[in-house]
């Protein structure tokens, strides 16, 4: 079978590997499609080559359907369709036992500490599988862990309907943290820098500022009468992103940490005091997210057609890393792994 391998050095090679049946507790998955994130670039440009081992296979957005059931798995059965939620947790930690597993201390994200879903065939621990209902497209279900993401990211900003709410950074999550949001009834405006992500965020009705000087003041004072925001989602992950983060909050408001800062940041603490501002970290997702992701999925509230910007064949998987990283006219790009039984 075919595998994509993460390769030291900025490089992503497709192999061929020795496919093994699922052991005990296993589900083995034929992956249909597997989305490219910001998360596999950083691991692409060796951000986090302490966490994932030199020739490992990564990936974790991800649709398949169950073509074999390991020894004890007693809850899948072959042909179903799945997606799976990449994480295990030990049970046992100080987070684990306070109700934190979703970050527990010594988590394993799997597709980056542990094997991910690049490959054709995939054995998972069946109690990461998520069932998907019939009649969902393998194709739009692989986008179910970044709805999850931005599921979460709402819930953890404790939205009321109508507040006003900024995402800095209009990429596929920060468009998913705006649609999510704004079917909650908040009132939603982004701020991003590419010319192409602003016009597609603008088709789907959105207000979008372009982050230039003069443009955060102008947007908190036309949209806020100069109160500013009530949340502001921090998804940019970028030092510009969280300056304007900060100043388009209002009195009392809540920035939402959602962005992979790799680097250290400086942050206006003066202002975080002057106007008693929370600052809340948002990390991947509990079960109840990814439940929810799957039925705005198949519901037809996510606009998937114009978050799906190109499909690639697995082996063609380096060039989707290649198209995701150069930026241009692109949102986000799947890699098809051959196991969409509805193709």
């Amino acid at each position: 079978m075919l595998a994509a391998e993460y390769v030291r050095n900025g490089m992503i090679e497709v192999v061929e590997a020795d496919p093994r049946p699922p052991g005990p507790g296993e589900v083995q998955i034929a992956v249909a499609y597997v989305g490219i994130c910001g998360t596999d670039l950083h691991i692409l440009h060796g951000v986090m080559d302490e966490r994932v081992a030199p020739r490992a296979v990564i990936g974790h957005e991800t649709s398949g359907r169950i073509v074999a059931i390991g020894e004890g798995v007693t809850d899948w059965v072959a042909g179903g369709h799945v997606t799976v939620m990449p994480l295990r947790w030990c049970g046992t930690c100080p987070t684990c036992l306070a109700g934190h597993s979703h970050i527990c201390d010594r988590l394993d994200f799997v597709g980056i500490d542990s094997p991910g879903s690049l490959q054709q065939n995939w054995n998972v621990p069946q109690e990461l599988l998520v069932p998907l209902p019939a009649g969902l497209s393998l194709r739009d279900a692989a986008l179910v862990e970044p709805v999850a993401v931005a599921h979460h990211d709402v819930r953890r900003a404790n939205l009321s309907p109508g507040q006003r709410v900024a995402v800095v950074g209009g990429g596929p999550v920060g468009l998913l943290i705006a649609v999510v949001a704004a079917a909650g009834g908040a009132d939603v405006r982004v701020v991003e820098p590419d010319a192409f992500r602003r016009s597609l965020i603008a088709g789907l009705g959105f207000e979008v500022s372009e982050p230039v000087d003069g443009a955060i003041p102008a947007l908190i004072d036309g949209w806020t009468g100069g109160a500013g925001a009530d949340v502001v989602f921090e998804v940019s992950g970028a030092q510009g992103g969280l300056d304007s983060a900060i100043e388009l909050l209002g009195a009392r408001g809540r920035l939402v940490v959602v962005g992979i800062h790799a680097q250290p940041r400086q942050l206006d603490l003066k202002r975080v005091f002057w106007k008693e501002l929370e600052i809340v970290g948002a990390r991947v997702y509990e079960p109840q997210d990814f439940s929810a992701a799957v039925d705005s999925i198949a519901a037809g509230d996510i606009p998937v057609d114009a978050l799906i910007s190109q499909v690639v064949p697995l082996d063609r998987a380096a060039e989707a890393f290649e198209v995701l990283a150069a930026g241009g006219s692109v949102m986000k790009v799947l890699v098809d792994c051959g196991g969409d039984d509805q193709s």
